[in-house]
């Protein structure tokens, strides 16, 4: 074999890597277990706030040493694979950015009655449309107040110099648009920052491009309204003026005194900690005991005398302190002691700044600014309400710049404020947080001001966001909101990993009952392909989900057909009477092509779900387009390797490919299926008619995803009848109510469309309160917070969800462009590998047949009772199938390519069969290995996944029967149809 030596030292490479990724897991889940073992007392009782201490206490300490790389606590999590938010439990928001705000403050909130009525027309028709809210209001604006241009309104004196009364429509829509755009941003920014500090490990924040939403994951979290509060509140943006080091030195400096002191105080609770033998100092009083004691040495002629501290250093001559990133929680630990602030003047408060600064050696260091403000009071010289406008520009050195323009009061503030601090900083604070603390060269008479400093185009850019923030307000509000509770998480990872488990453990007895030491090596290459995953994962930093695991035990499936492939192909080629090496060789050879094309239509599939898909969908998407790849790797490369090294004595070496029972099944098989094209024609129509028949009279069952609404999981300590408590729901809600069993016959998923359009904190209140109340009355029990302790008489909440009607119109939206983005790149995918359009047609007709199949079994399996879902993860599933089946269309296609390169098409209906039937043993196989998974998966996979199960299940069945019946019988028929053609044509010229 060629290149031997390149793939093997690429298989060393990769796997090193993954061990070196999936390490930081390992050593994560053990100091988690240390945790767990501090907190747990005599009783066996857990302590979570004292787990979340010791958790804390480490999060910048040094915990990994890796070849003498040290790695805290913070990076080991950041490097972890970690566990989504469906297998840990957590939060999952989708927020947006509210325009109607950002519109009527440009306007400068005018008493204009047709103005309003627009905005207020606008905002009602957003609720239901897929349309931009700025176009909604123009359109509204348009019929309210035909003879009137945009510039009436939007030319006022706070945006002169962008808008006058010579304005076109179309100019002032433009500046709109970019607020909103700044806006959004700006959001996205604040939002990050504030999330950064709540605490939760692998935070996920992204924008979804071509809307105003922000989406957001936090695993772990458990206040669910300090959450909503975090996210929902309206920055706060202030100018206050900065106190330097040498005016308040003696008691900034006992900071770093305590901090010494107090690092040897709490040498005895690390001790502890390892032992969990004795009772540590408490926290209080080693503070108190070390400040005590730092007080009283600090000598008052020169309070920073103590300065050689290595925590501390100042940043340039008198201008504030910096501390260590890693040591900044026990810093504040100190500050917020009450022994601490009562030293303090009273005039000042310690706020820390937002981004660290990196030296050249890669350490972070974090300053600590004194602000001048009145104990207890949150009222700033300047509040950033006055800001009228904020942009990135260039200062008179051509570098990086932010301009400021305030309105006429700010204006009088600001020259104030400038003039009383000429020479010293002000600082511009978000949040409690600084930003940037520009030093005041002169006074500044006038509302326009330029901060310059050394930014980079992106921070003047973000500056210039983050000063916007006070001049229009834009709030955000929570459109689509899941929560999953600790214990349907661990429920979630127990089903996940036994679906897994088990698949895996079903074809490793088959493979090796029918490919004897091929069965073996088909395993090995199994085994990297899993293992590659997981550390490709934690490379990427992404987390496993429970629709990553279902992706992992469909590829358990899929990436066995590469060998099977191979192996048939070797078989034949013994069959035929080949040597073992030219059997080997040519088995290799021949099925490429194929294995690479099924593997590029698959990976396509997945690039269009993680492309076009949202929430749950990306995290399949990802793993299915990661299993693609490394299974392709590890079937067609690793396992050359393996038996290039087995088969070392040539002909005679003891390498084989069957067991005795499996050496010939499933060859010389001379099945006419073309005959019988008409009939599965006729069938499949008449299944597809049917179902989609009695989907038209009793309708699909479309989640939540789709229609909008609330959905609660409730658990009882024993089974609730689900009809019995819809009724009583029916009667609290008006009946828009649905109760079914999720999972077990003790816990029940509640979905209602009540108040569907309205997206505020009371609105979610008054549902969930109902939901509670409904569920209270019917069955008698109390409603508990923690489902850990659930007892009888008691019922909790264990996860819920929230999907507002625009976005569930959006979620439909998407989901249609992922499935014809689908069909139409494999159409020209086919196109360019086969180079005839019938191939190209026949697949997508059979892939449409196999969507309409899959929905129509739905709807037949509705009929008779057993309901599935229609959401996110439907989609994905149906896009599974496509992707599944066109991989085996594909195989068939490959082999006709072949019969018709060396048979020509003279006749063709005998050329196609013969293709059918050569790779009829790769289909039955790589199908039955692929349902065996899938049904694992259908039994033990949980409720969340029962709907993607049964869609895969219809689809894997579907689509081997459409890639014999429906796929290759098409181009038969077409091509005949085009052969006719060209004879008649021919016969026409001999007679002329």
């Amino acid at each position: 074999m060629q290149n031997k030596g390149v793939i093997v030292f690429l298989t060393v490479i990769i796997t090193a890597l993954c061990l070196y990724y999936l390490s930081f897991t390992f050593v994560s889940n053990n100091i988690q277990e240390k945790a767990q073992v501090y907190a747990t007392d005599a009783s066996g009782n857990v302590d979570f706030s004292q787990r979340q201490s010791y958790l804390d206490s480490i999060w910048r300490e040094p915990v990994y040493n890796f070849l003498g790389a040290d790695f805290t606590y913070q990076e080991v999590k950041e490097t972890e694979l970690g566990l989504g938010l469906d297998l840990q439990g957590g939060m999952h928001v989708t927020l947006e950015v509210s325009p109607v705000e950002i519109v009527k403050g440009l306007a400068g909130n005018p008493k204009d009655a047709a103005f309003n009525t627009s905005v207020d027309e606008a905002r009602e028709e957003a609720k239901t449309s897929t349309e931009k809210y700025v176009d909604l209001f123009y359109a509204a604006w348009q019929r309210n107040n035909p003879d009137k241009n945009l510039s009436s309104i939007f030319a006022t004196a706070a945006n002169r110099g962008r808008i006058s009364l010579e304005s076109s429509d179309s100019e002032i829509l433009e500046i709109i648009d970019n607020e909103v755009e700044n806006a959004i941003e700006r959001s996205f920014n604040i939002l990050r920052t504030r999330i950064d500090r709540f605490g939760t490990s692998q935070p996920n924040i992204q924008r979804i491009q071509g809307s105003g939403r922000i989406q957001i994951e936090l695993p772990g979290v458990d206040n669910q309204e300090r959450v909503r509060n975090l996210l929902q509140g309206v920055a706060k943006l202030q100018f206050w003026e900065v106190v330097e080091v040498n005016e308040i030195g003696g008691s900034l400096e006992t900071i770093n005194s305590a901090w010494v002191a107090a690092n040897k105080a709490t040498t005895s609770t690390e001790t502890a900690t390892d032992s969990v033998a004795t009772e540590p100092l408490s926290e209080e009083d080693s503070l108190k005991s070390a400040l005590e004691e730092q007080l009283a040495e600090i000598d008052p002629a020169n309070p920073n005398s103590n300065s050689t501290s290595p925590l501390f250093s100042l940043l340039k001559p008198n201008y504030g302190l910096a501390y260590d990133l890693r040591d900044t929680m026990e810093i504040n630990k100190i500050i917020k002691n009450e022994d601490y602030v009562s030293m303090l003047p009273r005039d000042i408060k310690l706020l820390w700044g937002v981004k660290p600064f990196v030296a050249e050696d890669g350490s972070e260091t974090l300053e600590l600014y004194a602000i001048k403000a009145e104990r207890g009071t949150d009222e700033a010289p300047l509040e950033g309400d006055v800001v009228t406008d904020a942009r990135q520009t260039l200062d008179q050195t051509s570098r990086p710049a932010v301009s400021m323009q305030m309105n006429a009061e700010g204006a009088r503030k600001w020259r104030k404020l400038t003039s009383e601090n000429i020479g010293r900083r002000i600082a511009v604070v978000l949040d409690d947080y600084v930003y940037t603390a520009p030093v005041v060269n002169g006074e500044i008479p006038t509302g326009q001001s330029e901060i310059s400093g050394n930014f980079t185009l992106q921070e003047a850019q973000d500056l210039a966001n983050i000063l916007k923030s006070g001049s229009l307000p834009a709030p955000t509000q929570i459109v689509e909101e899941s929560i999953i509770g600790p214990t349907l998480g661990k429920e979630a990872l127990n089903q996940g990993l036994l679906s897994m488990v088990a698949g895996l453990t079903i074809v490793v007895l088959f493979m090796v009952a029918y490919y004897a030491k091929g069965g073996f090596i088909a395993i090995a290459a199994l085994v990297f392909n899993v293992f590659f995953i997981l550390g490709i994962l934690a490379q990427l930093g992404a987390a496993l989900t429970l629709p990553g695991i279902a992706g992992i035990v469909l590829t358990i499936g899929m990436s066995i057909d590469a060998n099977v492939l191979i192996f048939e192909r070797i078989k034949e080629e013994l069959r035929n009477g080949s040597g073992l090496m030219v059997a080997i060789n040519a088995g290799y050879n021949k099925a490429f092509s194929a294995i690479l094309d099924s593997n590029v239509t698959t990976f396509l599939t997945g690039a269009i779900l993680y492309a076009l898909g949202q929430g749950p969908v990306k995290g399949f998407a990802i793993v299915l387009m990661i299993g693609i790849a490394s299974s392709f790797f590890s079937a067609v490369f690793i396992t050359r390797v393996i038996v290039s090294w087995m088969s070392k004595k040539g002909d005679n070496s003891s390498i084989s490919f069957a067991t005795p029972f499996a050496k010939n099944a499933l060859s010389a098989l001379n099945f006419d299926f073309l005959s019988k094209r008409k009939v599965a024609y006729l069938i499949s129509t008449g299944i597809i008619v049917l179902g989609l028949g009695i989907a038209a009279v009793n309708g699909l069952k479309f989640g939540v995803d789709f229609t909008g609404g609330r959905s609660y999981i409730v658990e009882f300590t024993e089974a609730i009848p689900a009809a019995e408590l819809k009724t009583g729901l029916d009667s609290e809600f008006g009946g828009s109510v649905e109760v079914k069993t999720y999972g077990s016959n003790n816990v029940l998923k509640v979905t209602t469309s009540y108040l569907v359009n309205e997206d505020d904190a009371e609105s979610n209140a008054e549902v969930e309160s109902k939901v509670k109340e409904g569920i209270a009355s019917v069955t008698g029990l109390s409603f508990t917070e923690d489902a850990t302790t659930l007892a009888d008489g008691q019922f909790a909440i264990t996860g819920s969800s929230k999907v507002g009607a625009t976005v569930a119109d959006d979620i439909k939206a998407s989901s249609a462009e992922a499935m014809i983005v689908a069909l139409v790149v494999i159409f020209l995918y086919i196109l360019l590998r086969f180079r005839k359009w019938q191939f190209s047609l026949a697949s997508i007709i059979a892939l449409v047949h196999d969507t309409l199949f899959v929905i129509a079994a739905f709807a037949i399996a509705s009929a008779f009772g057993a309901t599935f879902e229609i959401d996110q993860v439907f989609i994905a599933a149906v896009l599974t199938v496509i992707g599944y089946s066109i991989n085996d269309t594909v195989i068939v296609f490959d082999r006709i390519r072949e019969n018709i390169e060396t048979r020509g098409t003279n006749k063709l209906v005998k050329v196609f069969n013969d293709a059918i039937n050569l790779t009829l043993g790769r289909t039955l196989i790589t199908s039955f290995t692929t349902l065996i998974v899938v049904i694992v998966l259908l039994v033990f996979g949980g409720e969340v996944l029962r709907g993607f199960s049964f869609a895969l299940f219809i689809g894997v069945l579907v689509g081997t029967y459409s890639s014999i019946y429906i796929a290759t019988p098409i181009v038969v028929d077409l091509m005949k149809r085009e052969l006719d053609h060209e004879k008649a044509e021919k016969d026409t010229k001999k007679v002329a």
